[in-house]
């Protein structure tokens, strides 16, 4: 019999979430829909596990894709009280694996981490006479990146020269030719990209029975976060961590794999009752992030049975999306900026609204736009918040000041600490630069208000020192701009998806129908980011281009099938 610990757990969630959190034993799969609590259902069933003793905390391993996502996991499940539950990446939870084991077994340090690939690239592209420029490097190291998920050695790469697509204008040869230097170099330097890591951590654990029992018995109980973006190469390591136990709940959507392109395969989360057979499978399908009117709009993509089931409001009936063409992507912008000011001027706040576009360039127009009208905005993708120069000053004084015997109340010492930096209580009438450093020291302010209660300078300076590892980022009072692959995940009470045009939506190079499908999937991620209010819009010039609009606008405008 559950204890009330365990009751009071169970209440914050609706029937079908309930289903899911009590499903502990076995293999369970949770299909949660945009918007549908996933984050909440999964951090109140490992809560549950553990108050109802299924459980044991430090043998649970929660594993997510990005960082942010980790933090946010991390934070949930510290509130629910069962903070000693380990929740890593991917590549985290394999990078202290093979620290750990590579001394024993190599005796020597395991080899370091290269911060990037592109330099590496740019050089053995050097060495062929090649030069390539930074947008070239991206596509290289995203090329090299789906190779190593997709667990392919350059033999069986080289095989698939007719059905890649060009990487950076070269032809397959020289692509393979810059690839194969670039490894050696990497060895050459002793270095690791972060796939290495993930290839090396599993290659050490099917060659060593000791490390492989001691991993296993390390942790028993497993939660895959976002199960439809897990590659090949991440799923032979799980299968490795789980062995021959089945103690394995995933959670994802269908509707949302929009990651192929480095990997990621929905097929395993498609696949996941066939591998499993009488696996607990839960559907979750309620949203409550946004308006009946935006969920209604979202559904008109997934009428397609390939995507799977749609979506039931539980939130108001709301206004009507709308759709707007432009003539050009300077009006486009320009409106959007209007539009953002006069919702600001009418109370929304800034950090309540995005926009969002297909490809980073896209968004040099719109930070245009919202300079002319002195708007703050923060680019998704852009400085990191732990890495501003006020920040890791307020950072290290609340590090120091974590260590002086003489301890003033947590308030106190951190609001004097931001005063020292140039904050002050009333927001500074000027923009740029002085209004962003006065809302970055605000927003590390305001994280006081996620510590428990009794909570002093040594847990915050910890809780600083958590967040910026797991790359967890306060919401800073600015509009968001960033890609719709940037924004999985997140949500916004208006949100802008501008440039819905034939070459952006779907992407020029996108020409298979698996392809095409995925683009359309993206969009769907785009407007179900939307909690009240949603403006899609786009232009019929585009730097001196005549564009089409997308070809998804017709369905968008297609009566409800509901």
């Amino acid at each position: 019999m559950a204890n009330s610990s365990a009751q009071e757990i169970l209440a914050g969630l609706d029937p079908k979430q309930q289903v899911a959190a009590q499903a502990l034993v076995g293999p369970t799969c949770i299909l949660a829909g945009a918007g549908t609590g996933k984050t909440r259902t999964v951090t109140h069933r490992i809560a549950y596990g553990i108050a109802t003793g299924h459980f044991a905390a430090n043998r649970v391993l929660a594993l997510t894709y990005t960082n942010r996502a980790a933090g946010e996991l991390r934070s949930r499940l510290r509130s629910l009280g069962v903070g000693a539950v380990s929740v890593r990446t991917f590549h985290a939870a394999a990078l202290a694996q093979l620290e750990y084991f590579w001394p024993q077994l190599v005796g020597v340090p395991a080899p370091s981490i290269l911060d990037s690939k592109a330099k590496m690239i740019g050089q053995a592209a050097k060495s062929l006479s090649i030069n390539l420029d930074n947008a070239a490097l991206r596509d290289m190291a995203s090329e090299i990146e789906w190779r190593k998920y997709s667990m392919l050695s350059m033999d069986e790469y080289s095989e698939l020269a007719d059905s890649r697509p060009k990487v950076a204008g070269l032809s397959f040869q020289k692509n393979i030719e810059i690839q194969k230097i670039y490894e050696q170099e990497k060895i050459r330097a002793q270095k690791l990209d972060w796939e290495d890591v993930l290839v090396l951590t599993l290659g050490l654990l099917k060659a060593e029975p000791r490390a492989l029992a001691h991993v296993q018995s390390q942790y028993r109980f497993f939660t895959v976060d976002e199960y439809q973006d897990i590659s090949p190469l991440q799923h032979a390591l799980l299968d490795q961590w789980l062995g021959d136990h089945a103690e394995l709940c995933v959670v994802g959507d269908p509707n949302q794999t929009i990651y192929s392109f480095t990997g990621a395969s929905s097929e395993f989360l498609r696949d996941f009752a066939d591998r499993f057979p009488g696996a607990n499978v839960v559907d979750l399908t309620t949203n409550y992030r946004s308006t009946q009117q935006i969920v209604s709009f979202a559904n008109r993509l997934t009428s397609d049975v390939a995507l799977g089931a749609s979506l039931e409001a539980a939130g108001p009936f709301g206004v009507a999306p709308q759709i707007v063409k432009y003539d050009s992507a300077q009006a486009e912008a320009k409106a959007v900026a209007l539009v953002i000011s006069e919702a600001i001027q009418s109370g929304v706040s800034k950090s309540e609204i995005a926009v969002l576009y297909r490809i980073n360039n896209q968004s040099e127009v719109l930070e245009r736009a919202l300079d002319e009208l002195g708007i703050n905005y923060q680019l998704r993708g852009g400085e990191r918040f732990f890495s501003r120069p006020e920040i890791k000053s307020a950072v290290q004084l609340i590090r120091a000041e974590a260590l002086s015997p003489v301890s003033k109340p947590l308030h106190q010492a951190v609001s004097d600490i931001v005063r020292s930096l140039g904050w002050q209580a009333s927001k500074p009438t000027e923009v740029g630069v002085v209004a962003s450093k006065w809302e970055a020291l605000n927003s590390l302010l305001s994280m006081l208000d996620d510590l428990p209660e009794g909570a002093g300078i040594k847990e915050f300076a910890l809780e600083l020192a958590d967040r910026a590892h797991s790359q967890h980022e306060p919401t800073t009072e600015a509009v968001t701009l960033s890609t719709i692959h940037a924004a999985k995940g997140l949500e916004w009470p208006l949100v802008f998806i501008v440039g819905v045009n034939e070459g952006y939506l779907p992407i020029s190079y996108a020409k298979s129908v698996m392809a095409i499908q995925e683009e359309k999937r993206l969009l769907y991620v785009g407007i179900t980011r939307a909690m009240r209010e949603l403006r899609l819009s786009y232009a019929s010039f585009d730097s001196s281009r005549e564009r089409s609009p997308s070809r998804f606008i017709s369905l968008l405008q297609a009566p409800s099938a509901e």
